[in-house]
């Protein structure tokens, strides 16, 4: 059959990444320690940036030369567009199989907090979150599922009394498994190559016969027998060496870098105070330097001048300024958003965590006309400090459980109460599972008693028996 050639015009908008809009998004993701360091670079590298003296009486104002105000300055625009989607701005960048770019593993997260995140960012129905949940309380801590997909369904209840479908669960762990880290929720070794084989660009080199030897030959390959490689794969010696180089890089234990040690050293880079009309948030002034031109060497760029020192003062200055607006759009979004989630999580601060509020990021995005990529990143390894501790900005968003008055609870809620619940227990009469599920049912919260379970052992909390032995 022949080919027709054709042309097919194709209406649509897309946002140019320029270098510098790019530098901007990427400030907007890091950490507040990384950001410092990235500052202190920029600073040491360009003598038209220099850090604000906070010891100085009275700091040297930017003066309003010409020089500052050249027209041959690249214009700078008002309000940076930081807000985009992931293909917007990593458009060009294949997904790799060495970690998220975006979704920072923070200090001290374990594998189940992180996996548990990337779940409540996905648009899914009551029951594949449900499925969800359990097949992530199932993850060892390499990262693999150790238990076969029937035991892990048997006793999971749906949101209408049902049981899980087969299906459902499976068409949720495909899902999974395409959760950072890549190769996450294989059922052995072989699926964990091919799910991180499966991430990489579709014209990686022999990425066909890779797979194959993912999925049939590990065996053959563990034993040395290039022989038969060569011979099943159709591969010639210098081949096969590229087949096995690609299979020695991958990580065969995806889940094994989480834990929860950490050096537990955050620097909140957002401060909720109570003040006389109410709660206020504001930047933390103590968490990123305050950053200026250098007078001195802006008032020496001269207009005309195309000397070699003067383009030099000048490209720095441009950079000087891109960053300056970079830093203060960062900030700029970082409070909008802010501000956005503590409107929504009041009642936590008065209260604590039994008056947390169901929320997603859907939910915030849609408040402030932003992408919800551009919120995950504002959230992520960004801290808020209150009077009940430092906590991350993700901890506020919790997945929603209905009651039988028709309202939601959210999952942080929950916990607190049963938190409580345990709290106020007889010490020779402890409350089981399966009254603890009943007791919140009393209170209008319908949950499972497998999820009352499993937010207990989220807790650190031990089961009945095990309370009233210590007991």
């Amino acid at each position: 059959m022949a080919m027709k050639a054709s042309l097919q015009l194709r209406v649509g908008t897309q946002l140019t990444m320029t270098p510098q809009l790019r530098q901007a998004i990427s400030l907007l993701q890091l950490p507040t320690l990384d950001l410092r360091q990235e500052i202190q670079q920029a600073v040491e590298a360009n003598p038209l940036l220099e850090q604000e003296d906070e010891f100085e009486e009275q700091p040297v104002a930017e003066r309003s030369d010409d020089a500052l105000e050249d027209r041959w300055a690249e214009q700078i625009p008002g309000e940076l567009t930081v807000d985009s989607d992931w293909s917007d701005t990593y458009q060009d960048t294949p997904r790799t199989i060495e970690g998220p770019d975006f979704e920072r593993q923070a200090a001290g997260q374990t594998l189940q907090g992180h996996l548990l995140w990337q779940l409540a960012l996905q648009d899914m129905k009551p029951d594949e979150r449900l499925a969800g949940e359990a097949l992530i309380d199932a993850v060892d801590a390499n990262g693999y599922l150790t238990q076969p997909l029937q035991a892990i369904g048997e006793g999971l209840q749906g949101h209408q009394g049902r049981p899980i479908s087969a299906d459902c669960l499976e068409r949720t762990l495909a899902r999974l498994q395409q959760f950072d880290p890549t190769g996450v929720f294989a059922r052995d070794l072989g699926e964990c190559l091919t799910l991180q084989l499966d991430a990489l660009p579709a014209d990686t080199p022999l990425l066909m016969p890779a797979r194959r030897l993912a999925r049939q030959f590990l065996t053959a390959l563990g034993q040395g027998d290039t022989r038969l490689l060569k011979r099943r794969l159709g591969l010639d010696d210098a081949e096969l060496d590229e087949v096995i180089k690609r299979i020695k890089s991958l990580d065969p234990r995806p889940g094994s870098g989480f834990d929860s040690a950490g050096d537990g050293h955050v620097l909140p880079d957002l401060l909720a105070r109570r003040g006389e009309d109410g709660w206020q948030l504001e930047l933390n002034p103590d968490a990123l330097p305050q950053l200026r031109i250098q007078p001195d060497y802006a008032a020496l760029i001269r207009k005309a001048d195309s000397s070699r020192d003067n383009c030099f003062l000048k490209d720095h200055l441009q950079q000087a300024r891109w960053l300056i607006k970079s830093l203060d759009s960062r900030n700029a979004t970082l409070l909008r958003v802010g501000r956005e989630i503590m409107s929504r999580q009041l009642g936590f601060l008065e209260h604590g965590d039994a008056a947390m509020k169901p929320l997603v990021l859907t939910d915030i995005a849609e408040a402030i006309g932003m992408h919800e990529s551009t919120v995950s990143r504002v959230t992520t390894q960004k801290y808020l400090h209150t009077p009940r501790g430092v906590f991350e900005l993700k901890y506020f968003f919790s997945s929603q459980l209905a009651g039988d008055d028709e309202s939601a609870h959210s999952s942080t809620a929950i916990r607190a109460r049963i938190k409580q619940l345990v709290a106020q227990e007889p010490p020779a009469k402890p409350l089981s599972d399966t009254r603890l599920a009943a007791r919140l049912d009393e209170a209008g919260v319908r949950v499972a008693r497998r999820t009352v379970a499993k937010y207990r052992e989220a807790l650190g909390i031990p089961s009945a028996s095990e309370r009233r032995r210590r007991g």
